[in-house]
């Protein structure tokens, strides 16, 4: 069983969510935050990217920059730049990118359902990640910013999500980068009352994007309730904000790697020494995209390769072993390149497919790195088999797109 519930969401007025609504405070840096709220008061990184309202070089680690958060949270509020709804609520969150719409529902998520696992995880945390967000959410003491869930498709809830859907919405803007988000309230009782219990018959909710965000929620809402001597296990903090969307809208796009070096090895060495495991077929000046699971594709001085994998370096049974992520990081990275710790080693980097391969081949053409990998992504199929089984993830498997924007409803846990 999946326990949710509605909750008084904390919101900018209609005619404000724009200016509000911010990218989330991992997908950039603290430049690139100041930049983007310049001359606007109103930006929601002012409470989430703090330290972009002291010098530059501030260490966004700092007390005091914590401090600020808070600080601005409530100027927020005084200023009614966001307000607190009167009664319970879900919401209803879309976001249309390239022509597509996928429609979430806003929620508070159980603590406990995290702590036992109902709440399922595919990817490993960080600990310092992890108390950066608690600090966040400690100072503030609210869910600033939702993390990203999947469930196993219901369709009544997709029926009931499209009702709601077709009055008008609340908030309805397209951000700078070209994202639609579309914001509806439930207010209908029944409503209320049939989500909760289609959410109660589902053996587990995923983690799709915000394994920190999840942790660090999860992680002082316990932290609360074992500091009450009153508890009682129905207040705010036993909570947390998500935004769940059904497994069968979502689409995983590739997550791609550039290495330094070639560890001694020339192009001619390297290229040789994958013949072992991968079918090495040379394609030219045009870049080439993956076009099925174990297969990849490799770009080296200014050409670009297919590499498919033979069948005896994967296993299909296996929800790790099959994982084009598993393959390229043992036969290639690990093997060849001596690149064993994906979270360390400073000679691999990571870029999102939402760059494009042309991102890949400015980064090799630039000098900066000598190599480039492109991998297949991976299903949510995949992703649920991972997180039913207990495994955990390679680092830097999955990117989600299009990203929640933040801003649009806050969770207080009073």
């Amino acid at each position: 069983m999946a326990t949710i519930k509605p909750f008084k969401g904390i919101r900018p007025p209609r005619q404000l969510a724009a200016q509000v609504a911010s990218r989330p405070y991992d997908v950039l840096n603290s430049e690139e935050a100041r930049r983007e709220a310049e001359g606007n008061p109103l930006s929601l990184y002012h409470i989430i990217k703090p330290e972009i309202d002291f010098a530059p070089g501030t260490d966004e680690h700092a007390p005091e920059v914590y401090a600020k958060a808070a600080e601005n949270f409530r100027k927020f509020r005084d200023n009614g730049w966001l307000v607190q709804d009167d009664r319970e609520h879900y919401y209803v969150y879309a976001q249309t990118m390239d022509g597509r719409t996928q429609y979430g529902l806003v929620v508070c998520a159980s603590v406990d359902d995290y702590m036992t696992g109902k709440i399922k995880k595919h990817e490993l945390t960080r600990r310092d990640k992890e108390e950066d967000r608690m600090k966040h959410v400690r100072v503030n003491n609210a869910n600033i910013e939702p993390v990203f869930f999947a469930y196993p498709h219901r369709d009544e809830l997709d029926r009931l999500v499209a009702d709601v859907a077709k009055g008008e919405p609340e908030y309805d803007f397209t951000a700078p980068d070209g994202v639609g988000h579309h914001f509806w309230v439930i207010s209908d009782e029944a409503a209320i009352r049939r989500i909760t219990e289609i959410f109660a018959a589902m053996p587990a909710l995923y983690i799709a994007d915000g394994h920190h965000r999840s942790a660090a929620a999860a992680l002082v809402g316990d932290e609360k309730r074992r500091q009450n001597p009153h508890h009682r296990g129905d207040e705010e903090y036993n909570y947390f904000m998500a935004v769940c969307f059904p497994d069968n809208q979502l689409t995983i796009i590739d997550y791609n790697r550039v290495v330094k070096d070639l560890n001694g090895l020339t192009d001619d060495e390297f290229l040789a020494r994958l013949a072992r495991h991968f079918t090495v077929e040379r394609k030219g000046k045009d870049v080439y995209k993956p076009n099925k699971l174990h297969n990849f594709s490799l770009y080296l001085s200014g050409e670009w390769y297919s590499l498919t994998a033979h069948p005896d370096t994967y296993d299909d049974h296996d929800p790790i072993g099959v994982l084009d992520v598993t393959i390229s990081s043992r036969y290639i990275l690990d093997e060849l390149l001596g690149i064993r710790d994906l979270r360390s080693d400073k000679r691999v980097d990571f870029v999102g497919g939402i760059r494009g391969l042309g991102e890949l081949k400015r980064r090799v053409d630039s000098g900066e790195m000598r190599a480039a990998l492109a991998l297949y992504p991976v299903s949510m199929k995949q992703l649920i088999d991972i997180a039913d089984s207990g495994n955990i993830m390679p680092p830097k498997t999955t990117w989600f797109e299009p990203k929640l924007r933040s801003g649009l409803v806050i969770h207080e846990l009073a």
